[in-house]
């Protein structure tokens, strides 16, 4: 059996805190059923020992009986007998138990995360703004959309990346692959600075990665599923995420405490099917099939987490500070946090021409709900396990930062001003060459 994403035994004790919990999520959640199956796997587990336990004197009798000097041929038989019908019973007490377990864990399986006490009720629209950078810039000119920049400044060739991969793609070109390599360089030399384990993940991964971390069984539909196994479930498939390969990398393992708290950072690209429509609020690189991310991660204790939380989101907000950016946080509602977290905090930078604040990176806390999934626990100095907490935060995802960046630092001359932390790596001002 797997070991359910919420404590079983919390559910068991006190459903209705649980029930509360969940309804900041908008979730109406009825226990009753998983309860009462709970109640029936739990009995028909006792009775199953019950009958394995008396198979197994009955067994040792015939045993005993055949090393005597004249066993009774009778009774051994009627014990055999006795023996058989057991096991008979054994067989269907096993699929009875096993059909229950499965049922449970099906009613688990879709269970959310318990949102923390500090995250508010509702869905996007009880978002909570807790710090900026102020009032947004107004830039005293007619500034031109980042799209518009991208294709004057031959940053971004939209119309040949839709050729190659279709809608939602496009393709870095000349300086501004050069402007995406240099965000990527300047997450990464800061990150190990900072003392994370630079890790680079296989992109292809196993459909256990995709359970621990919550995207299994609910969020299937979401991910490019590139192998099925016989009853359909994903195999294996492309990573929508670092984080998905990263909560596995210690799957099924006991660690020591005082190895945690765990860091690590991953590059990859990030395959997802959802994307926003051509020519829409988002369009260009604001969102697509394929983008680029720097990822940060920790395992820690229960102790260490709230501590955790903090340090990433101090770290992607300099990310951000550092590129000069534009930006705010907002803690999450319950209702737009991602199932499998317990709190989000997201780093939104201004993107002037649509005039919304949009995520550049999210900062959250699941947690022990990924390490049940996962099985990733920890012994404590006095002996005794406990489930690790594991947390994640972008670091940064690049799409939106460019449009950000050319947005943000656009002159009146039509050209852009690239942030100090990447001039090591790309020109101090881009354009203007017009087509």
């Amino acid at each position: 059996m797997q070991l359910a994403m919420l404590d079983l035994n919390e559910i068991r004790r006190d459903p209705s805190r649980i029930k509360s919990a969940l309804a900041k999520r908008g979730l109406d959640v009825d226990f009753e059923e998983l309860l009462a199956g709970d109640e029936e796997y739990r009995r028909s587990q006792i009775r199953l020992e019950q009958a394995r336990a008396e198979r197994k004197k009955i067994s040792a009798r015939v045993s005993e009986m055949r090393r005597s000097a004249q066993p009774d041929e009778n009774l051994v038989d009627q014990l055999r007998g006795q023996s058989q019908t057991l096991g008979e019973q054994i067989a269907e007490l096993e699929k009875r138990a096993e059909a229950l377990g499965a049922s449970r864990q099906e009613i688990l399986d879709g269970l959310p995360n318990i949102p923390d006490d500090d995250v508010p009720a509702g869905g996007k629209e009880a978002n909570k703004v807790v710090r900026g950078s102020g009032e947004p810039p107004q830039p005293g000119f007619d500034a031109l959309d980042h799209v518009t920049l991208a294709e004057n400044l031959g940053l971004v060739d939209y119309k040949r990346g839709v050729k190659l991969g279709g809608n939602g793609s496009w393709i870095y070109t000349g300086v501004g692959a050069q402007l995406e390599w240099a965000l990527l360089n300047y997450f990464v030399q800061t990150h190990i600075h900072d003392g994370y384990t630079f890790i680079l993940p296989p992109h292809l991964l196993t459909g256990e990665a995709g359970y621990a971390a919550g995207q299994f069984p609910k969020f299937v539909e979401d991910v490019y599923v590139v192998e099925s196994d016989e009853q359909g479930a994903p195999s294996k498939f492309l990573l929508p995420t670092s984080e998905t390969a990263l909560v596995s990398i210690h799957r099924d393992e006991i660690l020591r405490e005082d190895d945690l708290p765990l860091k690590y950072f991953a590059y990859s690209p990030c395959y997802r099917k959802e994307i926003g429509g051509y020519r829409t609020h988002e369009r260009g690189t604001l969102r697509g099939h394929q983008f680029d991310k720097v990822e940060m991660f920790q395992v820690t204790t229960a102790e260490q987490s709230d501590a955790a939380l903090e340090e990433l989101l101090g770290k992607a907000e300099a990310l951000v500070q550092g590129l000069g950016l534009h930006y705010r946080i907002s803690l999450l509602a319950a209702g737009d946090t991602s199932a499998s977290m317990a709190k989000t905090y997201d780093v939104e930078a201004w993107i002037p021409s649509i005039g919304q604040y949009l995520e550049v990176s999210s900062v959250s806390n699941s947690r022990a709900y990924q390490a049940r999934r996962a099985k990733i626990r920890y012994r404590r100095a006095d002996g005794t396990l406990s489930f690790a907490h594991t947390l994640n935060a972008s670091g940064l995802a690049t799409s939106r930062l460019l449009p950000a960046i050319i947005e943000q630092n656009q002159q009146a001359d039509g050209s852009v001003v690239v942030p100090h932390v990447l001039r090591a790596w790309v020109t101090e001002r881009i354009g203007p060459n017009p087509k």
